[in-house]
């Protein structure tokens, strides 16, 4: 890993990223996704960086779900500090692969309890 640093998106959303990970899945919060021209892109966030604070908070034992409603809450602007990873592409796919069948299982036990 390399390079922390700190972007500041104006509001209002969409903020153009999507989130992966979190403490419910053992992984650490991290892009996955970037919306071609979105707030997050040109702020130069990239996939797979790790979010490491949400409007100053740590994401540190913030699970998948804290996470969203805290960058949900951010109305005006959002504040990130991230650290880069870089990524093969390769793996980019295969995390994106991997949330989503995490996504799948956990409905399926949502909508079997």
């Amino acid at each position: 890993m390399s390079g922390k640093y700190s972007v500041v998106l104006q509001g209002p959303a969409p903020w153009g990223f999507r989130l992966q990970g979190g403490k419910d899945f053992n992984m650490p919060l991290s892009i996955s996704r970037l919306s071609d021209g979105g707030k997050a892109a040109k702020a130069g966030v990239a996939v797979g960086d790790q979010v490491l604070s949400i409007d100053g908070i740590s994401t540190d034992g913030m699970n998948h779900l804290e996470a969203q409603n805290k960058i949900k809450s951010s109305t005006d602007k959002l504040s990130l500090s991230l650290q880069k990873v870089h990524l093969h592409r390769s793996n980019v796919v295969l995390l994106s692969i991997l949330e989503e069948f995490l996504i799948m299982i956990l409905l399926r036990r949502a909508l079997a309890s």
